[in-house]
């Protein structure tokens, strides 16, 4: 379908809740996509730190094709097999113990919430239904996980929030001590904010947390959605820091393309939840995982984390390197492939976004400041390349 009529048949049929760009995405293999005028691009956007092992890859579209004739859908009133071995390869890979299976992050974070109230009650702690959360953080947009995202203008409109659900500033450690009490059942926090401007946490402040949560205890909770799954150059995000969270949540590159979330933790935290208390009628699907078992193994066969580490760190490098980007570009920051370029002048983004998109690159902006870039994992330097040599050109034309 052509990209005027896949435009106007989606503004017709669908609900308008997103600003999209003038274009539909046709196909994709690797780190490119076509619209439906056929024109290519280099995507630095990877459906959003989705397609990390690359679009199409075939081993995933092998599991899906060879799965889709033995098995669609299984309720979860019986074991499914894929379910089970993808659960293990968690276990088997993180610090988890237990995993549950949804179909977002999203939902998985909801999960998180539930789990750390469940888990307080469980120990006769009704009182300790508190869950801290950062500033300009994202968690999701379903009522319970957009209470816990500390930006109010996904916010605005939706009130009032779920009670008990308390925001301080990131990497601030007096802001923290501030909120934590007897009440508190988790502190809920991302390694790298993604939606937040690509901002890495603070050693010292993840110290802190870690002191507090002793003297206090509560569960440590981590949303790995937008980190995980060699995003950030580790297999998780949390494996920068000498610490095990008792629960972490994962989506997006989960499922190499397919809807796909876990809510994985360990030790008490993974008893908490017992049957009747929560579920998910798609959730661990024998089709969703299968593929999310091929893109796991492609990421651990090709050692995708390691090339997010190396490619990363080189576009970072080369943008550092650019000349005459003084008063354009304020900062360079990230980790692995996950890449973040604040610009100076504010809504410039905005205009790169757009020009590139015309050169054939599709990058992300965020707060209208910030470049993202998080493209599949699998892209190569020629394209990284490619890729910057356009970015840079726009930026220098707007100097």
């Amino acid at each position: 379908m052509e990209n005027q009529t896949m435009v106007g048949m989606g503004q017709d049929y669908v609900m308008n809740t997103y600003g999209r760009f003038p274009m539909g995405i046709a196909r994709g293999l690797g780190a490119k996509v076509w619209d439906g005028d056929g024109n290519a691009y280099i995507d630095l956007v990877a459906g959003i730190a989705v397609n990390n092992v690359g679009h199409c890859h075939p081993d995933v579209v092998k599991a899906i094709k060879d799965q889709a004739e033995v098995l669609l859908h299984c309720s979860n009133l019986y074991w499914n097999e894929n379910q089970i071995l993808l659960a293990k390869k968690i276990v088997e890979n993180s610090c988890a113990e237990k995993v549950f299976f949804c179909n977002s992050g999203a939902e998985a974070n909801e999960g998180a919430l539930k789990l750390a109230r469940r888990w307080a009650s469980r120990k006769g702690k009704t009182d300790k239904v508190q869950v801290i959360t950062a500033l300009n953080s994202f968690h999701g947009r379903t009522l319970g996980a957009l209470s816990a995202t500390g930006q109010t203008v996904y916010q605005a409109g939706f009130g009032p929030m779920l009670p008990q659900l308390t925001h301080v500033l990131y990497n601030d450690q007096e802001s923290l001590k501030e909120a934590v009490s007897e009440n508190t059942c988790a502190v809920l926090i991302e390694t790298l904010q993604g939606e937040g401007g690509i901002l890495p946490l603070d050693p010292d402040y993840l110290a802190c947390i870690m002191q507090l949560k002793e003297k206090y205890d509560f569960l440590l909770m981590i949303d790995e959605v937008q980190t995980g799954m060699g995003r950030t150059g580790k297999l998780f995000g949390y494996q920068y820091f000498d610490i095990e969270p008792d629960v972490f949540t994962l989506a997006k590159a989960l499922g190499g393309g397919m809807p796909i979330g876990a809510l994985c933790a360990r030790g008490d935290a993974a008893l908490a939840l017992q049957p009747g208390e929560h579920a998910s009628t798609f959730g661990g699907g024998p089709l969703i995982t299968a593929a999310a078992l091929a893109s796991f193994d492609v990421i651990l066969k090709e050692k995708l984390a390691e090339q997010a580490t190396e490619k990363g760190d080189y576009i970072r490098d080369k943008v550092r390197a650019w000349t005459g980007m003084k008063n354009t570009i304020k900062e360079v920051r990230g980790q692995g492939l996950m890449v973040g370029i604040e610009l100076i002048p504010e809504g410039l983004g905005v205009k790169v976004v757009e020009e590139c998109r015309q050169q054939g690159v599709l990058i992300n902006c965020i707060h209208g400041m910030v470049l993202r870039m998080v493209p599949p994992l699998v892209i190569a330097r020629e394209e990284i390349d490619q890729a910057l040599d356009i970015v840079y050109g726009i930026l220098k034309a707007n100097t």
